[in-house]
């Protein structure tokens, strides 16, 4: 870890002292700090810290009144909205463990997912309790309670409202009814912060069933802190239940992205994502930001926000940048008070990177995590000289970073050369639920985890990520990246974004396939693409095949759907 501290970041305490608390001590803290700066802000309504922690109490004492026990799973089924925040907190506060559980699974995955953790306990949104209500007689969920995004709105102004409210069937929980009529009393539970878990969520199942990664309360606590001091500086102090910070002489809480307890956040990532439930959720509170949240990304919305709420976060995949800096409204929008934009899931372009620099005057730090780290592994400096375009940056606190050999996990290889990831820190999971075998697959007796992700270190101790090893394409017998062939397409001044696949060949194994995103207004035809890209490519990794697409398809959380570009891939050339 040596070779990355002559370019810590100034401030960032590079050893923090965890507090040793369960993940919802994160929302006591900030309500004892900031009690009435408000916690959320969602389709106008406001609701504070104070409010926030006192409704939680509310969803915790009813679901132990329900029968929750300490270790029972409960699964939540929502997009962003204040009652998700009301449940996460909740029903960890009731000992309970958060399963998510994303709106865009069909009836068979949500099945498996319910059946594989044991839920009892399902938390749901009206609008999608459809896919739900099929899979239940087939999982043992004894509990079922809804969430209305209509209930957000006051009385007032909801007939001007798009959403209604209808009765929910019989043998269904109201959620709104049940945490007005449960008092502030949450139960008293004993938790084992480093053995009793806080999550149990799923990894996306591309390749193979997917498994559940065990994240206990001190992996939670752990990243949570290692995200938030990163962007705020100095080190961690606890005390009578606050977690505050403690900093070196001279430094400032104006010299880091996050002042505690003033930034206005945007908010659209998904909170049933790893990287939503920490970077957007448990940091952003644990810092005393206002979060402005979104259900979903309209950038005519977010746009709009930026300069009525005077945000000065945001942040997102890069897939979500494009259509905002596309948007006819992004050339009016002050943008003058951001401070930071948080890029992760993929590689930013540089065309995509410079227009940002040149709208605010804050920076843009990219990220690498993964769901088995419990979210965040590195994030670049905080500072625009610290940012080196193509790296992750450096690994937070108390992380290891190194690259092997992917045949022979003992070779840790020379900085530059290309290999496995692998990574040591306290953030790690306890392991896959139910499932040892591979949890020993991944997990080594020496604390480092193998991530199946492919990288390299430079000799300040940069990460540079190649690809992942899943979409490893394989040509000739050569191995070939779809991320470095994406990076050389993204260096086109026409190229909004790209992303390479392969088309499985009998004679040649993979053959690379490209599609690509023009940036609005600009002309560019497949073969001047493709001549581009080749000509800066050796010969064994030359894109076979090149489609300038509308749009590249994404996911809610930001990430290029590949598994469709295969199947469309699959029918050219």
């Amino acid at each position: 870890m040596e070779k990355c501290f002559k370019c810590w970041p100034k401030g960032v305490a590079r050893n923090l002292d965890y507090p040793e608390a369960p993940v919802f001590q994160i929302l006591r803290s900030s309500a004892k700090q900031w009690p009435e700066r408000n916690a959320i802000v969602f389709a106008g309504m406001e609701m504070t810290y104070r409010e926030l922690d006192e409704l939680s109490d509310r969803m915790a004492h009813a679901l132990h009144a329900m029968g929750l026990r300490k270790g029972e799973r409960v699964a939540l089924h929502m997009a962003n909205c204040p009652q998700f925040a009301i449940a996460y907190y909740g029903l960890l506060k009731a000992g309970g463990v958060f399963v998510p559980v994303s709106p865009l699974l069909s009836e068979r995955e949500v099945s498996f997912q319910l059946n594989d953790a044991g839920v009892k306990f399902l938390i749901g949104m009206d609008l999608f309790y459809e896919t739900v209500k099929q899979a239940l007689p087939h999982t043992g969920v004894r509990s079922v309670i809804l969430v209305s995004l209509a209930d957000c709105y006051p009385p007032v102004s909801a007939p001007a409202k798009m959403l209604s409210k209808t009765p929910f069937e019989e043998g269904v929980e109201d959620f709104t009814a049940l945490v007005s009529e449960s008092p502030p009393q949450p139960p008293d539970i004993n938790l084992d912060v480093r053995q009793d878990l806080a999550h149990i969520s799923y990894t996306g199942g591309t390749t193979g069933t997917p498994k559940g990664i065990m994240v206990t309360h001190w992996n939670a606590m752990v990243n949570s802190c290692q995200l938030c001091y990163w962007f705020t500086g100095g080190n961690i102090s606890y005390q009578d239940g606050v977690i505050g910070i403690s900093r070196e002489e001279g430094d400032r809480e104006e010299d880091h992205p996050f002042r505690p307890g003033k930034e206005i956040s945007l908010v659209v990532p998904p909170w049933f994502h790893a990287m939503g439930a920490f970077g957007y959720l448990n940091m952003q509170l644990l810092a005393g930001n206002t979060l402005v949240v979104f259900p979903r990304f309209d950038p005519g919305e977010f746009l709009r926000a930026i300069n009525k709420y005077r945000v000065t976060l945001f942040g997102g995949a890069p897939q979500l940048f494009v259509p905002l800096v596309d948007h006819p409204w992004f050339g009016e929008t002050d943008m003058s008070e951001i401070r930071l934009c948080a890029s992760g899931s993929a590689p930013i372009s540089p065309t995509l990177l410079d227009t940002m620099l040149k709208k605010f005057p804050g920076v843009v730090c990219e990220a690498y995590g993964l769901s088995e780290a419990t979210a965040i592994v590195t994030i670049s400096p905080t500072t625009r000289e610290g940012f080196r375009l193509g790296s992750v940056g450096l690994p937070v606190a108390d992380t290891e970073v190194k690259v092997v050999d992917p045949e022979d996990y003992s070779r840790e290889l020379e900085v530059g050369e290309v290999g496995e990831i692998c990574v040591k820190g306290p953030q790690l999971m306890k392991g896959f639920w139910n499932n040892p075998e591979e949890s020993a697959l991944v997990l080594k007796d020496d604390g480092w985890m193998v991530t199946g992700d492919i990288g390299r270190m430079d000799q300040d101790g940069y990460l540079y990520i190649v690809d992942r090893k899943k979409d490893m394409l394989i040509y000739k017998g050569y191995n070939v990246y779809p991320r470095e062939l994406e990076e050389v397409l993204n260096q086109h001044p026409a190229v909004a974004q790209a992303a390479v696949v392969g088309k499985k060949d009998e004679r040649y194994g993979d053959l690379p396939v490209a599609f690509v995103q023009l940036s609005p207004g600009a002309r560019a035809d497949e073969e001047e693409l493709m001549e581009y890209a080749n000509s800066r490519l050796a010969a064994y990794k030359k894109i076979r095949a090149l489609k300038i697409i509308e749009q590249l398809p994404t996911s809610l959380a930001g990430k290029v759907l590949r598994r469709e570009l295969r199947d469309v891939a699959q029918s050219l050339l």
